[in-house]
């Protein structure tokens, strides 16, 4: 027999939330390994709270020299869009916020 009646719910939240603002992050650490090599394989997660963001995952490319330059910009790039969302509060300012960087490389068992 089918349920008639149900509650329906559903969140809407704006450019600032904490999981927007780690979509927008983890978006454009994709966007920069695609760029770079379209056949990148990239599965990137980002975690934020009071003066930290976290970046994790892995990557593959197909040339380790480009893997290794791309690692080094991952805090620029995180900055970068916090700062385009406009955060520059004490607790959480792009300028000032740790970035911590967990990608590594993916395994080569993974195509």
């Amino acid at each position: 027999m089918a349920r008639k009646n149900y509650l329906f719910t559903s969140e809407s939240v704006s450019e600032g939330h904490p999981d927007k603002v780690c979509d927008r992050i983890s978006d454009a650490v994709l966007d920069a390994f695609l760029t770079e090599e379209p056949e990148a394989r990239v599965g990137c997660e980002t975690f934020a709270t009071t003066g930290m963001v976290v970046v994790g995952g892995e990557v593959g490319l197909s040339d380790q020299d480009k893997l290794k330059h791309f690692m080094g910009s991952i805090g620029q790039i995180a900055r970068d869009c916090i700062k385009d969302i406009g955060y520059e509060q004490e607790k959480f300012h792009w300028n000032t916020c740790h970035v911590l960087n967990f990608l590594h490389e993916q395994s080569a068992h993974i195509a």
